[in-house]
């Protein structure tokens, strides 16, 4: 199953972010080694503190315990997180069983 992740982060987080990016990134590198995020990055145009991750895993608990556990979302710099199932139906990612 797929799953998204969304972010909202806080105001004056572009300040505030810079003394846990560190922390934040290896986070997010050791669980992408682990293969079960696929995908993640803030979103652009407009760049206003919103960003999306991909996983592939077998439940939405997963993904939330993760985004709890994420050094931006434990120090503020995450005001507002949700997870949303993504049905995809089509795609070029899909098995073929």
């Amino acid at each position: 199953m797929r799953f998204l992740l969304f972010y909202e982060k806080a105001p004056g987080y572009a300040e505030r972010q810079k003394t846990f990016a560190e922390q934040h990134r290896a986070y997010f590198e050791e669980r992408a080694r682990k293969g079960d995020m696929v995908l993640g990055g803030s979103l652009e145009d407009p760049l206003d503190g919103s960003a999306l991750i991909l996983f592939e895993t077998d439940s939405a608990e997963v993904v939330e315990a993760f985004a709890k556990m994420d050094p931006y979302v434990r120090n503020g710099i995450i005001k507002k997180w949700w997870v949303r199932k993504w049905d995809v139906v089509v795609g070029s990612e899909l098995s073929s069983s």
